[in-house]
């Protein structure tokens, strides 16, 4: 199926997607509110983990449902499947390699879903604060 408007718009579109999510922005001020400090999507790591704190290792990845295709929460568009199907199978394909790397290399790596975030902020933070608590002991 044919894309609907120009490419120019599309491009306009694409660019328009920030990098960072409002669940990140949610996430990370709690944690720094909690006294923990970190990078957020530092380039100079692979994958650039949303968060992330070199000094122990540690690097938290905050997926989205829908681009990271989530198995309970993730929906499929209905329009140009074949290409949304090839898209979404591309970033589960990435976020392992991703895993991978940092597993390999000694790295404590935790990724988070949406819906984990939505269902309860607080807990969310809490057990990401134990995670970083943890990795620094274990550095």
């Amino acid at each position: 199926m044919a894309d609907t408007i120009s490419k120019e718009q599309r491009r306009k579109n694409m660019q328009a997607i920030r990098s960072q999510s409002k669940l990140e922005n949610r996430v990370s001020r709690e944690l720094w509110k909690k006294g923990i400090r970190f990078r957020k999507n530092d380039k100079s790591l692979f994958g650039k983990p949303d968060i992330s704190i070199k000094k122990y290792k540690i690097a938290i990845f905050i997926d989205s449902c829908f681009w990271h295709a989530c198995e309970v929460h993730g929906n499929r568009p209905k329009s140009n499947q074949e290409y949304w199907d090839k898209k979404l199978a591309r970033n589960k394909e990435r976020d392992e390699e991703v895993k991978r790397y940092y597993i390999q290399n000694g790295w404590h790596f935790k990724r988070i879903w949406e819906h984990e975030i939505k269902e309860s902020l607080p807990q969310t933070v809490d057990n990401l604060v134990l995670f970083i608590n943890q990795a620094k002991i274990g550095k």
